[in-house]
């Protein structure tokens, strides 16, 4: 019985031990992009298209003062923040106008890229206006360039943020899944769209977590944060089909940068 509380008691200790590292080491990560500087890099789930409160200067990119990057600055105050993220960015956006802020001196980077090389608004467009047949014959045509042509332009822009800021921690962040299933009474698209669409986030974000971490990334997984917030989902951090602003649609709401992104930052920065 005594061995059992003693047992019990290491394991409680090194449990409080251990997360107090983990606790310190967040907060070791945070103050080092205090001292370095933040740049924020990426597409429109970086941008906070959707979300609203944009900021006036940044134009078409609808960079918005409540996207996660924005908010995290707010919250750490870097002492530097650079914010290029713009709505509609491929992988060679990035590389052509995005970089600029990086040096050796930049201690954190974040970026979500990837979904407009593969076609995102293209199959939005398929799978709500089109069949079902048709829905998963776009997806299936962006797997395959996922599967081909994906990871080599992951990889020229990855190797490009090292080089141009070789100290940086870089969180590569991914992409919600845009429905909850099996909901009787959802209006919209059919299951079979549905499950097509959660489907391709789910292999667009396998296949940028293989690349990040193959270059010492951290990846960050926003599907767990948007789980029971899904569209059909009765509580949903996600726009729907907005035919009154077709740009902001099955992008992350203003919770949905809050509440879903950022703290995917917080856990990996």
């Amino acid at each position: 019985m005594r061995r059992s509380r003693l047992s019990v008691y290491v394991a409680s200790l090194l449990l409080a031990v251990g997360t107090a590292l983990t606790g310190a080491a967040t907060a070791q990560a945070a103050d080092s992009a205090a001292i370095g500087g933040y740049v924020a890099l990426g597409d429109s789930y970086s941008s906070g298209l959707g979300s609203g409160s944009y900021i006036g200067s940044s134009g078409d990119c609808k960079r918005s003062t409540k996207a996660y990057p924005y908010l995290w600055a707010a919250a750490n105050s870097p002492s530097s923040f650079d914010f290029t993220a713009c709505s509609g960015a491929r992988t060679g956006d990035v590389t052509a106008s995005q970089l600029g802020p990086l040096s050796s001196a930049t201690a954190l980077v974040s970026i979500s890229i990837g979904g407009n090389d593969a076609g995102f608004a293209d199959i939005m467009t398929t799978c709500v206006l089109q069949s079902d047949s048709a829905c998963v014959s776009r997806i299936n045509t962006a797997k395959a360039f996922v599967d081909s042509t994906l990871p080599g332009r992951l990889d020229t822009v990855y190797s490009a943020i090292r080089a141009k800021a070789p100290s940086a921690h870089v969180v590569v962040l991914g992409y919600p899944r845009f429905y909850k299933l099996g909901v009787s009474g959802c209006l919209g698209l059919s299951e079979t769209k549905r499950k097509a669409l959660n489907g391709a986030a789910d292999y667009i974000d396998a296949a940028t977590e293989k690349r990040a971490l193959n270059h010492g990334f951290a990846f960050g997984d926003v599907r767990t944060t948007f789980t029971g917030h899904e569209l059909c989902s009765g509580s949903s951090w996600m726009h729907a089909i907005n035919w009154l602003n077709i740009p902001e649609s099955y992008h992350p709401t203003a919770a949905g940068q809050s509440g879903g992104y950022l703290p995917v930052l917080n856990s990996a920065a």
